[in-house]
C-alpha cells in the first residue's frame, strides 16, 4: 500500500509538468499529459487557476487573485482551488513544493 500524498496547503507553490501541452478552446483548456497521453479539460475556473500558477509565488496568491475576480465565497474557492491542485497533481501535471 502506498501513502497517499500530504494535502496541498496556501503555503505551497504548484508548478506545471514539463509533459503538460496546453490549448485554449474558447474559454477554457484542454490539457494533453504528454506522459500518460490523456486529455484533461478545465472549466473557466480552471483554466483561470492554470493561467495564474506560472506567476504565482504560493496558492495563497492565486486564491487572492480568485477572490478578488470571482463572486463567491472565499471559503468555496480556497475548497475548489485546493481540490483542482490536488487531482491535478495526482494527474502528474503539477509539482506541488
Amino acid at each position: 500500500m502506498t501513502a497517499s500524498p500530504a494535502p496541498v496547503t496556501l503555503a505551497q507553490r504548484a508548478s506545471i509538468s514539463d509533459e503538460v501541452l496546453a490549448q485554449a478552446v474558447g474559454d477554457e483548456v484542454v490539457l494533453l499529459d504528454l506522459a500518460g497521453e490523456r486529455y484533461f479539460g478545465l472549466d473557466p475556473v480552471g483554466t483561470r487557476i492554470w493561467d495564474l500558477l506560472p506567476d504565482s509565488p504560493d496558492l495563497a496568491s492565486v486564491l487572492a487573485q480568485l477572490c478578488a475576480e470571482f463572486d463567491a465565497p472565499q471559503a468555496q474557492i480556497e475548497a475548489d482551488l485546493l481540490a483542482l491542485i490536488a487531482a491535478l497533481r495526482e494527474a502528474g501535471l503539477v509539482t506541488v513544493d
